[in-house]
Order: C-alpha cells, then structure tokens, then sequence
C-alpha cells in the first residue's frame, strides 16, 4: 500500500530539511529554534511554543502553535 492509498491520519511523515533550521527563527521572540524529531515540530523555549511541521512546511504562525511547559 502507498501513502495515496492510506487515509490522511496514516500517512507517513514527510521529512524535515534540518537545514531550514539556519534561517528559521521564532515570530514572536526571533529567537533560535530547535527541532523536535518525535513530534514533528519546531520548539521555541523562549516564546514557550511548538510550532508544527506539517508535508515537510514548517507552520510559523502563533495560531498553529502548541504551548509547551519547561
């Protein structure tokens, strides 16, 4: 079975060029990011935020943000 084949819950992660992570920065700090592998996600400890990585397209908005605890 192929990822056109599964549901989209299924599908598996597209990855994340870690090279972006040289030119990403938070939008609310600008701060320095660091990259979450388990949960597919962009870490903010500054700002307190996890910002998603959905297809491979970091999601740099605070809207899509998740909050995190230290």
């Amino acid at each position: 079975m192929n990822d056109a084949e599964l549901p989209p819950s299924e599908t598996r992660p597209v990855s994340f060029d870690r090279r972006m992570l040289e030119s990403l920065v938070c939008p609310l700090t600008q701060g320095t990011l660091d990259y979450d592998a388990a949960r597919c996600e962009l870490v903010s400890r500054g700002a307190g935020l996890a910002y998603p990585i959905r297809d491979g397209i970091p999601l740099m908005l605070v809207d899509e943000a998740r909050r995190i605890e230290d």
